[in-house]
Parts: C-alpha cells; structure tokens; sequence
C-alpha cells in the first residue's frame, strides 16, 4: 500500500459485496470524513443514498453506520441520488466519466441542499452520459412488454439501461456535448429520429414532448450553459490525478453491488455498469494500478438482501412481484398450503428482519427480499474486486435470535460448489449447504461501540470472525445499529 507523499494521497474503493443496499452510503459519510474528493464511478439516480447528520443514518435505504462523532438527538436527513455523499461533509464530489447524469436531478438535488444552508462542490466528467427524457420513456415501455416474461428485471425507470445502451451503441450524448450547440444538435437531429421510430414502430407508443428535438435541444443548451456558468465539468482522469499528485485523499463511492455487476452479476437481472473495483477505474479515469495499489472495502450486511427479481438462494419467505413463482400469501397460509411448519417460520422470519432492518428500498419504496448470508457470494465479490477488508452492517439486526444460519457452500446436482456459478439458470439451481451458528443477544449498542470490538457479544464476534475466515478478508469496520456513533472501526484504510 503506497504512502501519501511518495506517490500521492491515498485512494479508498468503496464496493457493494452482495445485490446493493449493503449500506454503502454510510461507510462512506464515515470515511468521507478524512478525505478530500468523492468519486462516484458508474450509475445513475437510481441509486438512493440517505444521509443523516448529528443523529442516525441509513443509506441505500436500510440502516447503515456512519461516523465516530457523538450523536445528537436532532439530526438532520438530506437524501441523495446522484450527488456523492461526501458534499454533505464539505468534501468536492465528482461523477465519473462512468456515470450517467440526469441534469435535472442533479441540479434540483444541488439546490436543495444549498437551501439547507450547504455549498456542495460538484464536478461532472466532460465524457460522462446524459439521461434525456427518450431514454426514461423507453425504460418504462421496454419494462412494460417484459412484465409477464422471464425478463422482468423490475428497473426503477429512471433510464438507466437506455443511456448505457446508447452510450455502447456509439449514438450517446456526453456532457461535453451539452457544452457545445451546434454538436448538441448534431447529435439530437441523428439519435431522437431513431429513437422515435422504435417508440411507435416497435412498441406500437405514441410519441410526445421527450422525443421533440427542438423542446430536447432548447432545455439541455440551457443545461450546458449552467454547468459552464459553474465551472463543473471536468476531464476527470486529469483533475483526480493532478489533485491525488497534490496530495488529496480519493474515496470511490460505487452504487449497487457485485451481484448487480453487468459482467460479475447474475446476468440479466443486473445494472447496466460495473459497480465492482474496476469499475473505479474505468469510470474514474484513474488507472487500475492506482486503484489497486490503494485500499478496497466490500461493504456487507450480515444477512442478505435485494430489490427485484432474479434467483436468491438462501431466501426466507418472499415479496409478491419479486420473488419467482411466489404469490404474496401470509405466513399461515404458505404453512398450510405446503403443510410445513417450516415455510411458516421462514415467512415470519423474513418480515421480522425486513421490519427490523428498515428492507425498504430508498429510491423505489418497495419491499426488499431478505435470506441468510451467503458465502459463495461473498466469496465471488472478494474474488472479483481484491477487497482488502470487510465493512460487515446489520450486525445488531440479528440480535435476539437464538440460532443464525449461514450458506457456507452450494449443492447443485450432486456437484459442490464455493462460489457463484457463471450462469443465472445454474445459480438458480443451486442448493444452499448452511452451518447453524449460535445466536447473540440484544444489547447496548452504543455501549459496545464506545469500549470497542470485544465488548461485541461473544457469539456476534464469532459470527463475524467465521465470516471474515471463510472469505479470507481481514475485518475493517461493523454496524451495530442505526446510529451514526454506532460503528465499530477495526481498520481505517485513511490511517496511516
């Protein structure tokens, strides 16, 4: 690991470990605290982050730990979809040539945090990919016609997809070009014909306002010229290098999580952008060998979540419209329809870990599905982006019961696996193989996380010790509950 003032200031990758909402908006709000510049690398607004000042905080809609400070009983919530985390610590935030950036989002998230009495320092990659109205219509069509289909990937609709679509076909527009008039034209008078002509000659849709040239072209000029009157556009890879050779200290924030990797998920029911490591890279302008010479932290939960459809191995219970083949019954009767006691235990199980863990997402509202933790998967994210150590969340969310379980290995056809098959269909066949550990009762939360990592329960730091060995990833922090005070801080990367 290289060291400030020899080869510049240091460079900490935050990375989701599981399928998003780990709670990676809080680790980095705690960590934000040491550095300089904020880096969000890949994504969009539909990544939902919640940050609370001087009281608690949760991010990516769930519970997650936030700082060392001591919290107050006022605390102040600012919520966030594209803007990085760390402006509301004061810190320059950046969107990567990696994003894809909504305009309109990020100037009405910028504004009102500036009428809560902040001055967000907000810069924008001249490469980066601007969502136009087009693409949001498309996104809910295309997800309209999948909706009965084995397809549904169930995305928030706020054009992602479309944007990433448009940015691989060679036919985007970048906000650089938003910058210049006349190429902003160019490109609007050849891509929105297109554009129009899948609208109502594919899908059979009449077109309106998002596919108007002219309106496009008048409202993102407009656009272009705020973000210049600002000074916010960047060649991001040039700013970050000159500030990191300066000395400042670089936090990459990714959105979503390993198993919603385009590449490393479970392929198609994924994001359309690498949230894994190298997507810091890639997305950053920064090169690989500066990314991972410095410190990359998968953040986790201690049991296991997702927004959406798609295979879920170790899942308790279900969530009607998400959960394959499951129809919304209530706890009593999925037990006697299947005539298990078991299914019911496992329905009651899951609302209670949804309720107590807040498994709501922040950007959509719905209900998230929850299952036990799951090894393999964990194992496949440390693989694929080299964590150097683990932010384990959600810790005090399991507090109270008596035994927990953990998939510690898959079974499929006879076949055992450690981690993750390549394939969706293989993944869905998988087996979860479980080991049964102890349970750790509730506790003063805020108590332990004053003395520090062995006033934990004993049980819960044997949890998380198996889970750190069974990975093969050192510990660097745990989240024992909503509070920002409440994180235990076992390795900084910023500590030197």
């Amino acid at each position: 690991m290289h060291r400030a003032g020899e080869t510049g200031g240091m460079v900490v990758t935050i990375v989701g470990s599981q399928l998003g909402d780990e709670g990676k908006g809080g680790i980095v709000d705690r960590w934000s605290e040491a550095a300089d510049i904020v880096v969000r690398y890949q994504g969009g607004d539909n990544a939902g982050h919640t940050v609370v000042s001087g009281g608690t905080a949760t991010a990516d809609g769930g519970t997650a730990t936030a700082s060392t400070e001591t919290a107050s009983d006022v605390s102040t919530e600012y919520k966030l979809s594209l803007v990085p985390s760390g402006v509301i610590r004061g810190k320059t935030g950046v969107l990567g040539n990696g994003c894809v950036v909504n305009p309109e989002t990020l100037f009405a998230e910028i504004e009102r945090l500036r009428e809560r009495g902040l001055d967000p320092d907000v810069r924008v990659a001249k490469r980066a990919h601007v969502i136009f109205p087009y693409h949001r219509e498309l996104d809910g069509i295309e997800e309209r016609t999948k909706a009965d289909s084995d397809f549904d990937i169930g995305t928030t609709g706020k054009g992602i997809g479309p944007t990433y679509e448009d940015r691989a076909g060679r036919r985007g527009i970048r906000i650089g070009d938003l910058l210049d008039p006349d190429v902003l034209r160019d490109r609007l008078e050849y891509v929105v014909p297109q554009k129009r002509a899948l609208a109502e000659s594919v899908f059979g849709v009449e077109t309106g306002d998002a596919f108007d040239i002219g309106r496009l072209y008048g409202e993102y000029r407009r656009y272009g010229e705020r973000l210049a009157d600002r000074d916010m556009t960047i060649d991001a890879g040039a700013f970050l290098t000159t500030k990191r050779d300066a000395g400042a200290e670089i936090l990459f924030e990714g959105a979503q999580g390993t198993l919603l990797d385009v590449d490393h998920g479970n392929y198609p029911f994924v994001t359309s952008s690498n949230p894994t490591a190298g997507g810091a890279a890639v997305g950053s302008g920064l090169g690989p060998a500066v990314v991972g010479d410095g410190a990359v932290i998968g953040v986790m939960k201690a049991y296991l979540s997702r927004v959406g459809t798609g295979p879920l191995p170790t899942e308790l219970g279900g969530v009607k419209g998400q959960t394959p083949g499951y129809g919304g019954e209530s706890a009593d009767e999925v037990g006697e329809a299947n005539g298990q006691d078991g299914d019911a235990a496992d329905e009651r199980l899951a609302t209670h870990i949804r309720e107590a863990g807040g498994e709501y997402g922040t950007v959509t509202g719905r209900p998230r599905r929850v299952g036990w933790l799951d090894l393999p998967m964990l194992r496949h994210a440390a693989r694929a982006s080299s964590f150097s150590g683990l932010a384990i969340n959600h810790v005090d969310t399991l507090a109270g019961m008596d035994t927990v379980q953990v998939c510690v290995r898959y079974d499929i056809e006879g076949e055992t696996r450690e981690t993750v098959p390549a394939t969706t269909e293989r993944w869905a066949a998988c087996e979860p193989q479980y080991e049964e550990l102890e349970g750790w009762s509730d506790t003063d939360w805020g108590a332990v996380v004053e003395k520090g990592y062995e006033a934990l329960p004993a049980k819960a730091r044997a949890y998380v010790e198996f889970v750190s060995e069974e990975v093969g990833v050192p510990i660097a922090a745990i989240g024992v509950g909503p509070d920002r005070a409440q994180t235990i801080v076992l390795d900084d990367p910023f500590d030197r």
